[in-house]
């Protein structure tokens, strides 16, 4: 079980922009948010992102790194950075689904069109020490956490300092 104040496992991915991401060569002033999201096939994770996209910035400013990842190929996460319209979000691909198992993500079989496994969605703050401060994760599309919730989370964490929970 992965639980705040824990050492996460790395993560380096490929990006749309034909650059390579690494989680540990991340040097925030408060967090890496590293969102998972299914990938091109889900209507949700398409809104989900495009409002992040509205929200990036007010990240940027409270000194949040972020980052999009989902098991996609790079065709189809290209296809969603471009239709979707969200050129600030830096958006990886083809996230290994062991790798996705070791942060506890659910892992969902395809059905209709959907690709034959995909990744469900996860939300992690970390510190800049790669150490574990939140996490959110779904079993299915809904009920993700709200951007301006976050936002607001974030100011009283850094204003309070307040600790990761959940650790014992």
């Amino acid at each position: 079980m992965l639980k705040p104040k824990d050492k996460v496992p790395e993560i380096e991915v490929d990006l749309v922009n034909n650059t390579r991401w690494a989680l540990n060569d991340q040097k925030p002033k408060h967090f890496t948010m590293v969102v998972f999201y299914r990938g091109k096939h889900c209507p949700v994770c398409k809104t989900y992102l495009q409002e992040l996209q509205k929200k990036i910035s007010q990240f940027t400013e409270r000194g949040v790194n972020v980052i999009a990842i989902s098991s996609d190929t790079k065709e189809k996460a290209l296809a969603s950075y471009e239709e979707w319209k969200v050129a600030d979000v830096p958006i990886g691909y083809d996230f290994n689904i062991e790798a996705a198992r070791e942060w506890r993500l659910f892992i969902s079989k395809g059905i209709k069109d959907e690709p034959e496994t995909f990744i469900e969605p996860g939300l992690f703050l970390i510190r800049p020490d790669c150490t574990l401060y939140s996490a959110s994760i779904q079993s299915m599309p809904f009920a993700r956490p709200q951007f301006d919730d976050l936002l607001k989370a974030i100011d009283y964490i850094v204003d309070k300092e307040y600790p990761p929970r959940g650790e014992a």
